[in-house]
């Protein structure tokens, strides 16, 4: 099994206010969490890391359109949503 891509769907613009400062209006990713998901190596801790800024993205009411393009990064490399 592969590890999952990164949740970044690469339109980084950080506008969205949220508790940990300035949020990805796509990924509703920080910029920290950017730089930590870098971090994770390996495919447990980037599945985590996934599932992390997907409960985020609920929390925050996250962008429409990042479940389909993240699903088409997910589709390149062969997985789905139930991979992860």
């Amino acid at each position: 099994m592969r590890k999952p891509p990164s949740p970044c769907i690469d339109v980084c613009r950080y506008r969205r206010a949220g508790p940990a400062g300035a949020h990805c209006i796509a990924c509703s990713m920080t910029k920290a969490q950017k730089r930590l998901g870098k971090a994770a190596k390996g495919r447990e801790a980037r599945r985590g890391f996934v599932a992390l800024v997907r409960a985020q993205q609920t929390a925050m009411g996250g962008f429409e359109g990042w479940r389909t393009a993240y699903a088409r990064k997910l589709a390149k490399r062969g997985m789905g949503w139930d991979d992860l």
